[in-house]
């Protein structure tokens, strides 16, 4: 077995290459993401935040509208407020709570009794389904319960 040692009976440790404090700091920096010239002059700065509330919120109204039809309702509306979250300070903080409850609530579908608690409400809901199913055809058959004929 190789354990990464030169040494019999010690193994090896992997190094922490999370990144340095600066990569650190820089990944949770708030604020504006736009260039330097942008930033550099106050007026094209504004209009660019202007646009970029505009695209997000075109995106996020998509995404909105996709959540009652098919389509990726919630990943559309999260990619808009990503792209909110390049100008704008208060979607970053709602982004990183967002990431962190997702993160969070996978966490916890992993957890065995969750996982266990989970398959016994899915069986009993789709025995739930199919008894009213077998109800509903014992009682209809295969026809409409209302009467198109008569129409």
């Amino acid at each position: 077995m190789n354990t990464g040692s030169n040494k019999p009976g010690e193994a090896a440790v992997a190094e922490d290459r999370t990144g340095t404090d600066d990569e650190a700091a820089a990944a949770r920096a708030l604020g504006s993401r736009a260039p330097d010239f942008i930033k550099a002059r106050r007026a094209l700065h504004l209009s660019w935040q202007v646009g970029v509330f505009i695209v997000g919120l075109a995106v996020v109204v998509a995404g909105i509208i996709m959540l009652p039809l098919p389509g990726p309702g919630w990943v559309v509306i999260f990619g808009g407020m990503a792209i909110w979250a390049t100008e704008f300070v208060w979607a970053q903080l709602v982004l990183r709570w967002t990431k962190r409850k997702v993160t969070e609530a996978a966490q916890r579908a992993l957890d065995p009794r969750v996982r266990r608690r989970n398959i016994i409400l899915t069986s009993i809901g789709l025995l739930i389904i199919a008894v009213l199913a077998g109800i509903y055809l014992y009682k209809f058959g295969l026809q409409m319960p209302w009467k198109i004929k008569d129409q």
